[in-house]
């Protein structure tokens, strides 16, 4: 592209710390972006890809990052949420994970029936409706580039992948403002605390004391390593899984091969230095998990949205008070009115509109703030990240059936 300008991989990177300590910086100074748990590379992100978007009305040149290092953070980051995972803690969160499954399950047949409500209001293609819902929602950008050809396959709807890429844009942004209010009103208004207290966060290492954590030099080589290693072989692992015509997110093999390694290095390596629950592995969560989502939002190109600002604009608005309600007088109920189901409801909103990564973002906000919640950590990647995407299948090949 003769008027776009690049950026490398190495400078992407290192812009992506530095739009952290931006949204870092903005957060400390406007108190209502605290008190609403709108997380720091959120907020950092959003205002560099406004001020990248003012810099293409003004000049007509792109800029188009070079994201390759930012979907190794996303491995590392869901690589630690299973290293930091105990037995006891996934027993704990058995039950409230199967009905967050099925909430999950319900949620994608409403929010495909409000984007069908949508595109009749709007006088636009039924079969669409996928791309105003599950499918570039809740499915995110990668989900939406897959059902776009069959859209033009099937239906002769040429533009169905730019409007799901708009959507899920659009809805990455919501998805980031939404969650922390959720939670905060939960909290605030049923006087809500951790359930435990003295439980290990996952992350949510606070940008004020984050000179005071102790670390070692010995722990954290091995915890890197112990990362590396988990995720070498997750990746290892993943490529079976793939010959065997199952396709997951790469990260989902590393989360699970976590969770075998935090409760099986105890036993066979017991003279080892620890890793889970240890101040090393919440830093290198925290900040592979704040610079994904900083690289994320600061390369949005925004100026794409403007041909479907419409419609778009409208229907999305009314997904996101949808998960608004569904959060608070569904979710929140049936996952027993506690500060863990108010937690989820942060991170729900997340996924519902955005994507894992913003779902644990937002739910880091509020921990920080409140207090942890490590289940929330554990159950809400695994419906999210693992189960949605069968189930997310399904609910569009019916919707377009109908």
């Amino acid at each position: 592209m003769a008027d776009a300008i690049a950026v490398s991989n190495f400078a992407t990177f290192t812009l992506g710390m530095l739009v952290y300590f931006a949204g870092a910086a903005l957060t400390r100074r406007h108190a209502v972006l605290r008190e609403f748990n709108i997380p720091e590379p959120v907020v950092g992100g959003i205002f560099v890809s406004l001020l990248i978007w003012g810099f293409y009305l003004l000049t007509g040149k792109e800029i188009i990052f070079d994201l390759t290092v930012r979907d190794g953070l996303l491995v590392m980051f869901f690589t630690t949420i299973g290293l930091n995972a105990r037995l006891s803690e996934l027993k704990r969160g058995g039950k409230a994970l199967g009905i967050l499954l099925v909430l999950t399950v319900l949620y994608i047949v409403v929010q495909n029936v409000v984007a069908r409500f949508g595109t009749s209001l709007f006088g636009l293609p039924e079969q669409l409706s996928i791309m105003l819902g599950s499918a570039a929602l809740i499915g995110g950008h990668g989900t939406a580039i897959a059902w776009g050809p069959e859209l033009y396959a099937q239906f002769g709807i040429e533009q169905g992948a730019e409007v799901g890429l708009a959507a899920a844009t659009v809805g990455l942004i919501l998805a980031a403002l939404i969650g922390g209010p959720i939670a905060r009103f939960l909290i605030k208004r049923h006087d809500l605390k951790p359930d435990n207290e003295d439980a290990d966060p996952i992350v949510g290492l606070d940008y004020d004391d984050a000179g005071s954590v102790s670390l070692n030099y010995v722990g954290f080589m091995v915890t890197l390593l112990t990362i590396n290693i988990t995720i070498f072989a997750g990746l290892f692992i993943n490529e079976f899984i793939e010959d065997a015509g199952l396709k997951l997110p790469s990260f989902v093999p590393c989360m699970i091969l976590g969770i075998a390694v935090a409760n099986l290095k105890p036993i066979v390596l017991p003279r080892t230095p620890a890793v889970a629950g240890t101040p090393m592995l919440a830093l290198i969560s925290e900040f592979s998990l704040a610079v994904f989502l900083s690289m994320s939002l600061m390369s949005l190109q925004l100026w794409t949205l403007a041909d479907l600002a419409g419609p778009l604009f409208v229907v999305l608005g009314i997904q996101a008070i949808v998960a608004v309600l569904f959060c608070i007088f569904v979710l929140f109920p049936a996952m027993g009115r506690n500060y863990r189901a108010a937690v989820l409801g942060a991170g729900f909103g997340g996924f519902a509109l955005g994507a894992t990564p913003t779902a644990i973002a937002n739910m880091t906000s509020v921990t920080k703030r409140y207090g942890p919640s490590p289940v929330a950590f554990l159950i809400l990647p695994l419906v999210s990240a693992f189960f949605v995407d069968l189930a997310n299948a399904a609910i569009i090949q019916f919707f377009l059936s109908i």
